[in-house]
């Protein structure tokens, strides 16, 4: 075999197959070589794991395999291959089960290896993840390789981080239940019964459990052939797996299994169970029976787990045929939901967010997002919601087993046992029926009885909830409304006492002959019954005796769980004073009728209302309804809620301050100019109104200036108006005209300083300011004080538009 040569990407980086192609005609990868110069340490900066990290495969199971890479390390490519144990991978049957892309920017196939994923882009990252689908039944052990490309290659590992080892897990008793067989062997036919044990609970699964409307929708499925696929993964959800899936309803899925005739032989239905999870003690897990024969072996169902945005769980064509021509005894298997396809939704009680376009049916993750009840970053196995158990309970006809079936359940006839007709719609939670109620007669004259229950919930407005109550013909105690050739028997009379205070005895009861038959015949049933007793095991002079048990006390609840307890007496205590050892109080459960314990039944989330503005920050709503009747209770769930919504931004105009007083002129004489000006507040956004100006000049003219030779000429009169109006001025302005002078000889009475610096304009564009200085170094006695005040002089800067 020889190594074909690696592309460059960038410097000493370079990408490499780690497989080989030995003759490309046949079109599989070569064997797997060890590369020239793999890395001596830092093994444990790069993982390959199998969600869950189980140690053993489920033939058919799929799993999610993550390669990745521990902070700061990274890879740039990789290769990830699937071999059967001791095989060298230059054959397809080498291979064992299938990859999966789930990210094709990500990976993609091999070219030249096609069972093989490497990557689809040589960049850097930290993380990929790919499906993997086990291979079937008898396929042994199976490793899992990778390898991963960084600035050297490494290679594929024997052992360490970068390999994975897994064995086919055994099957429970010695059967095969493989997913599924072509074509089925077995003879006769095989009923058996499914038992589903949820164990979605707020002690196994408390992140965000909803406490309050938790259930199992009714389960519905089928016994059926090859030719239909209730469901699959990879396959897309039907409209009655949706209805399921996303509302508990299975009228809809019902239908479709029925119009599928005879590729189905039973439809399996079982109660939806309110609240989801309850001790067995107190309510039995729900079962259902099914017949499979030859041609329709597979076996299907599914149940919503709700609230839930669109998940289930389920078996998807179980084969119950196995490979030696035999019917499977028993099939246990621990179940995590699944995801529809049909709903965005990532929690329990996320609002309805239809998927489009729809996607393929998939096991939920511990990794699908952060805010999932299932999430765990580690990425370990999602704890089971579910069991359920499938066992044989009897065949028929002749069976043509190769292995020889150590179980000994064939009859003659194994129809489906008759059942009282309950055409109760799957989607009316009714509570259980009350005990009946005392005949309306006394004697032997027929009356009634009735019993009732109470409607929970109607998932589906659409489908009407029949009766609340039920009568049935009755006659009084003693009396029978069957033919008149019957006897008509008393009530046992309570048991007689033990015959023997110690050791073994006997003890009797009897009823008596009520009405004979019209018929004239004598009665063949028995009035005496018999049966042994023991109230003390032994009598000895050391023994402590004690009475015969007395009766049960009444239920200490009048609905669901309670206590009943019963008494005895120490009728000798032991002659030595010792302290009697037996029990003189027996104490045990009792189970009444289900108290009506009312769960909160609410319509889905409307979608969310528009927001309350149209730009900027706002407030959106959305409601629900009760469904379940108002005179059930009171429910103190939530019918609003309220949340922030963000539109974008409102345009924001700009925003300025008021005008400044002007400024002085900035000539002591002649004409000049002053302005005033104005500070941006808020520039403008998103749109807004631009900022007008910010500076504004206008002219001013104080006095004529001076002229040299021309001071002769001018007559006293106009000096001395010329000195009244200066006078006038400076007493109007408090001296202040003196701030636009440009020498310090100007203000008689007073030595300045030259003036400063001119300081930096207050904005780089749009109209700024600047402002300088001169300040009185030293002021004669003679001065005026309004002449020796400091000086300020501004002017405009920066006028152009920003």
């Amino acid at each position: 075999t020889r190594i074909s040569p690696p592309h460059q990407l960038d410097g000493n980086i370079s990408v490499h197959s780690a497989v080989t192609v030995a003759g490309k005609s046949d079109g599989y990868c070569s064997r797997i070589l060890r590369a020239q110069g793999t890395r001596n340490e830092g093994y444990n900066e790069f993982r390959l794991r199998v969600e869950g990290d189980p140690e053993n495969y489920q033939p058919g199971s799929t799993y999610r395999v993550t390669l990745y890479a521990s902070s700061p390390a990274y890879f740039r490519g990789f290769t990830l291959i699937a071999l059967r144990e001791g095989r060298e991978g230059d054959k397809e049957e080498d291979y064992a089960g299938n990859f999966q892309i789930i990210d094709e920017e990500d990976t993609q196939f091999m070219i030249n290896c096609p069972p093989a994923v490497t990557e689809s882009t040589p960049r850097r990252r930290t993380r990929i993840q790919v499906f993997w689908t086990a291979p079937p039944s008898s396929s042994g052990c199976v490793t899992l390789k990778a390898s991963i490309v960084q600035k050297r290659i490494i290679y594929f590992q024997d052992e360490g981080s970068l390999t994975k080892r897994m064995c086919e897990k055994e099957s429970l008793y010695g059967e095969t239940t493989e997913k599924p067989l072509l074509d089925c062997c077995a003879c006769g036919t095989a009923k058996y019964r499914v038992t589903f044990y949820g164990n979605w609970s707020e002690k196994v699964h408390p992140k965000d459990y909803p406490r309050r409307a938790n259930h199992w929708s009714a389960i519905i499925g089928a016994s059926h052939s090859k030719n239909y696929v209730l469901w699959e993964y990879g396959g897309y959800a039907s409209e009655g797996i949706k209805k399921v899936a996303e509302l508990g309803s299975p009228v809809s899925m019902e239908e479709e299994i029925r119009q599928k005739g005879d590729d189905v032989l039973t439809v399996i239905k079982m109660k939806a169970q309110w609240p989801a999870w309850q001790p067995l003690n107190v309510r039995a897990a729900p079962s259902a029976e099914f017949s499979v024969d030859r041609t329709r072996h597979l076996m299907s169902f599914l149940t919503m787990l709700g609230p839930s945005p669109d998940w289930n769980v389920g078996l998807s064509a179980e084969d119950l045929c196995t490979k030696e021509c035999g019917w499977a005894q028993r099939v246990v298997q621990d179940m995590i939901p699944w995801d529809a396809g049909t709903d965005n939704g990532v929690t329990y009680e996320s609002p309805n967010k239809p998927t489009v376009p729809q996607e393929k049916i998939r096991p939920l993750t511990s990794l699908d997002h952060p805010q999932s009840p299932f999430y765990d970053p580690e990425g370990g196995a999602i704890t089971p919601v579910a069991r359920v158990v499938v066992e044989r309970i009897a065949r028929k006809g002749e069976q043509c087993n190769v292995v020889p079936d150590n179980v000994d359940d064939i009859v003659a006839d194994i129809a489906q046992e008759e059942k009282e007709e309950d055409d109760t719609p799957e989607t009316c939670i009714y509570s259980n029926w009350s005990p009946w109620s005392a005949c309306s007669s006394a004697t032997c004259d027929k009356g009634k009885r009735m019993r009732q229950r109470m409607l929970k919930a109607q998932l589906d407005l659409s489908v009407p909830c029949p009766h609340t109550q039920d009568f049935e013909p009755c006659m009084g105690p003693g009396c029978s409304d069957e033919e008149g050739s019957t006897c008509t028997m008393s009530e046992w009379i309570t048991w007689s006492p033990c015959s023997m205070s110690c050791g073994m005895g006997l003890r009797s009861r009897e009823r008596y002959v009520k009405q004979f038959p019209d018929d004239g015949s004598v009665c063949t049933l028995p009035t005496e019954e018999n049966e042994k007793c023991i109230v003390n095991e032994e009598c000895t002079p050391n023994s402590c005796l004690v009475t015969e048990w007395g009766e049960w006390d009444s239920c200490s609840a009048t609905c669901g769980l309670g206590m009943k307890r019963r008494e005895r007496m120490v009728k000798m205590p032991p002659p030595d004073g010792s302290i009697c050892g037996a029990e003189v109080l027996e104490v045990e459960k009792c189970m009444m009728p289900e108290c009506h314990t009312i769960p909160c039944m609410l319509s889905p989330w409307s979608d969310w209302s528009d927001c309350s503005v149209t730009c900027g920050k706002g407030m959106r709503t959305r409601q629900r309804v009760l469904k379940s009747p108002v005179e059930l209770g009171e429910c103190t769930e939530d019918l609003e809620q309220v949340e922030k919504c963000m539109l974008p931004e409102c345009p924001t105009d700009c925003m300025v301050s008021e005008w400044t007083e002007w400024s002085e002129c900035n000539k002591s004489c002649g004409k000049g100019h002053m302005i005033r000006t104005r500070m941006v507040k808020l520039e403008p956004q998103f749109g807004g109104d631009s900022c007008p100006e910010t500076v504004q000049r206008k002219k001013c003219k104080i006095r004529k200036c001076n002229r040299g030779g021309g001071q002769g000429q001018v007559n006293s009169d106009e000096k001395k108006r010329r000195k009244e109006a200066r006078e006038k001025r400076r007493s109007k302005q408090g001296g202040r005209q003196g701030e636009e002078t440009t020498s310090p000889a100007e203000h008689p009475g007073c030595k300045m300083r030259p003036w400063s610096s001119w300081t930096d304009c207050t904005k780089l564009c749009g109209g700024g300011i600047q402002e300088r200085l001169m300040t009185a170094k030293k002021r004669l006695k003679s001065a005026q004080l309004p002449s020796c005040k400091d000086r300020k002089e501004i002017r405009a800067c920066n006028v152009y538009p920003c």
